[in-house]
């Protein structure tokens, strides 16, 4: 997915929800702050979503612009409606999102994680790609292991799953 496709999704969900702003918590997020993101880290075709309106509006995103929707099949990419405890966030990360809000928006705003907050979710989910992202997140000078370090300190989890983090972090930083 690329920065102009989010920007669509955004444009599409406000004009479906009525919402006007969105968090979205899914690896495509790093396209809030790196618009032109290395291509390895864009091979998702779905943004994951939230609207701060109503936790309902999950259901409208993925019911009109979701996996097999008309607008998955036309455009290729899609939504995921999600709900804010989908991804598990360090402490102040509200205060961390960065806005997409353009001519392309349509009225709406995409509030992204923080590369580091988002590399913190994809550490605490624990699948291999989502590690894979944290690397090319490192290989690219994007994010810097000692902010995400800090950042799962920061982050209500169970010490035991925290020290599993933080040893996912030393591996993929070698």
């Amino acid at each position: 997915m690329q920065r102009q496709q989010l920007e669509h999704i955004i444009r599409a969900a406000t004009g479906i929800t009525g919402a006007k702003e969105f968090v979205i918590i899914g690896s495509q997020a790093v396209l809030g702050q790196f618009p032109n993101s290395p291509d390895e880290l864009l091979v998702s075709i779905e943004a994951d979503l939230f609207s701060l309106r109503n936790t309902t509006d999950a259901d409208l995103i993925d019911g009109s612009i979701g996996e097999g929707s008309p607008f998955h099949q036309t455009f290729g990419y899609y939504a995921h409606g999600v709900a804010v405890e989908t991804a598990i966030l360090p402490s102040g990360w509200k205060d961390r999102l960065i806005p997409v809000q353009n001519e392309n928006t349509g009225g709406g705003k995409g509030l992204c994680l923080e590369v580091h907050d988002l590399a913190v979710s994809k550490l605490i989910a624990g699948r291999e790609k989502d590690f894979d992202f944290v690397r090319i997140l490192l290989k690219h000078h994007l994010a810097k292991s000692e902010i995400i370090r800090d950042r799962l300190s920061a982050t209500s989890i169970a010490t035991d799953r925290r020290e599993i983090c933080m040893a996912r972090l030393r591996k993929i930083s070698i």
